[in-house]
């Protein structure tokens, strides 16, 4: 009997796990810039639907909340730096180390609930980033994108204006072109996104929509926020 084993995903169509994000790309993109997902307050819907299986949908959350940034975060919380953040974040939904974990930090941060902020979803590209992103990829001159599961064993090819109407992209998905020069694709375990690209095609992007984030050097790790960015 052969062992089924899956081929190696696409480096234009995957994500990286544990380890440093720009040499996973090594290439294929010379440039990873990491978008920060923004914690969110309701202005138009009841916070009690904020939980299964009354969690609201993709266009109420647009049309319904406002993002809060992480800076803002800082401000709110008295925390010093991003990587505070990342690290109580983690924290909170279990995903690193006990050495690495804060529960300090992840309690400061569960306390902004009391003033109705929520944070971000891991491993999903959020509502209030989602079409901003599709927006941005449009003025580039794109007008499909595909949109793939984050092993690289499925993806569709969609017209850009669909998926800014729709919600179609899976949990932990990945997006690419369909020259494979761009990918956004988002860790099973971060709050966060990776923008894969040139710098030129990146900061074309970042012109138009200034995604709150920050460019990976060699040394930044998929959970950065324990190490060295």
């Amino acid at each position: 009997m052969v062992d089924r084993v899956i081929p190696t995903p696409e480096k234009f169509a995957s994500c990286p796990y544990d380890e440093k994000i720009l040499p996973f790309y090594k290439g294929q993109f010379d440039c990873v810039y990491v978008m920060l997902h923004p914690f969110f307050k309701p202005t138009s819907i009841d916070i009690e639907r904020f939980g299964p299986p009354t969690w609201p949908n993709k266009h109420e959350i647009i049309d319904g909340c406002h993002p809060v940034s992480w800076h803002e975060i800082l401000e709110l919380t008295g925390l010093k730096t991003l990587s505070d953040i990342d690290i109580g974040l983690r924290t909170s939904i279990g995903g690193l180390k006990k050495e690495l974990a804060n529960k300090t930090i992840s309690d400061k941060l569960a306390e902004l609930k009391d003033q109705s902020i929520f944070q971000p979803q891991e491993g999903d590209l959020p509502p209030l980033l989602e079409n901003r992103v599709f927006n941005a990829i449009k003025e580039l001159g794109h007008n499909w994108l595909w949109v793939g599961d984050e092993f690289g064993t499925e993806r569709k090819l969609h017209w850009i204006d669909d998926l800014i109407v729709k919600d179609e992209i899976p949990t932990h998905g990945c997006v690419f072109t369909h020259d494979h020069s761009l990918l956004v694709t988002t860790h099973w375990d971060s709050h966060c996104s990776f923008l894969c690209s040139s710098r030129e095609v990146i900061e074309r992007i970042l012109s138009s929509e200034p995604f709150e984030g920050f460019y990976c050097t060699p040394k930044t790790e998929v959970y950065w926020g324990a190490y060295e960015i």
